[in-house]
């Protein structure tokens, strides 16, 4: 079970990872216990490790042939795409987008820290997320001030919620190891329902998405062979009546069953798990997840 919480909502688990633990609130909770302990847990950690390689700067390329957006070429972006424009998904209206300018965490996002639902072994640090040369950094590595343990990052945007809407996500990883998962979960806390629209499983070569629905916990997945180390934009679709799973611009996953579409308010959130006290998704070098910009849209002209 998480700890117990900063703020005012509890943090329940949620299937075997238990998604959320507390998290440290950004601008919209001021409470001298969160920043107090913040500040204290990032001056225990270790400093943390170099990004995984040099990081580099890929050629820009054409938008995706797909219906969905993908981004919009910009040589001086990390991944060579900037967010897509307020236009560029028919139906619907941007409404927020961040490029992670600056060094700091924006506002509405806040960081994870606490030991995970579900992961009696793991651990989110503060130090493990971080925004550096216009990217969002999840970080994941042995920390000495958690007795060398494999800390991880993990962040969510507690500060905006709502129902329905596109969320694209523009990221990669640099390598295998951890679970790293881009999900929606339920603002209240109450799970489920859950929407992982790009969930590793600790490989560096496909992921898969899942949508958690109903008193039983029942689960409709699909996947998709990719990449991961190399750049791409993940979307997730969610209307009243369908979930479109997007990568690129093109649709590989989808649900339509009523049961498990989700009614309720929820947020986007990133996060790694180091599952090595249960024998499973446990890294044997340093890896980090890589997020350059997110756009979100909803429905309307």
């Amino acid at each position: 079970m998480p700890t117990a919480p900063l703020g005012t909502r509890p943090r329940l688990p949620a299937h075997d990872a238990g998604r959320r633990a507390e998290p440290v609130r950004g601008t919209r909770w001021t409470g001298r216990l969160a920043l107090v302990l913040a500040l204290a847990l990032a001056a225990l950690g270790a400093s943390a490790p170099a990004s995984a390689g040099a990081r580099r700067r890929e050629a820009p390329r054409a938008a995706s042939p797909g219906p969905y957006p993908v981004g919009t070429p910009d040589p001086s972006e990390p991944s060579a795409l900037a967010p897509p424009g307020p236009g560029a998904l028919p139906g619907y209206r941007l409404a927020y987008v961040t490029d992670f300018s600056g060094a700091s965490i924006p506002p509405g996002w806040d960081v994870f820290t606490g030991i995970p639902g579900g992961d009696p072994g793991g651990h989110f640090g503060v130090s493990h997320t971080r925004v550096t040369a216009g990217v969002l950094e999840l970080l994941t590595y042995r920390n000495p001030a958690y007795h060398d343990r494999w800390v991880t990052g993990g962040i969510c945007q507690c500060g905006r919620a709502r129902v329905y809407g596109a969320y694209f996500v523009r990221s990669r990883q640099s390598g295998p190891g951890p679970n790293e998962v881009q999900l929606l979960w339920p603002l209240t806390n109450r799970w489920p329902p859950e929407i992982d629209f790009n969930e590793t499983g600790g490989s560096a070569t496909s992921t898969t998405t899942s949508v958690h629905f109903g008193a039983h916990n029942t689960v409709l997945r699909s996947g998709v062979r990719v990449d991961m180390t190399a750049w791409h934009t993940w979307g997730v679709v969610w209307t009243p009546s369908e979930i479109l799973f997007v990568v690129d611009g093109r649709v590989f996953g989808r649900v339509s069953d009523p049961a498990a579409i989700p009614r309720v308010r929820m947020t986007l959130d990133f996060e790694q798990r180091a599952m090595c006290s249960l024998h499973r998704q446990c890294p044997t070098a340093p890896e980090q997840m890589e997020v350059d910009w997110v756009a979100e849209y909803v429905p309307g002209p």
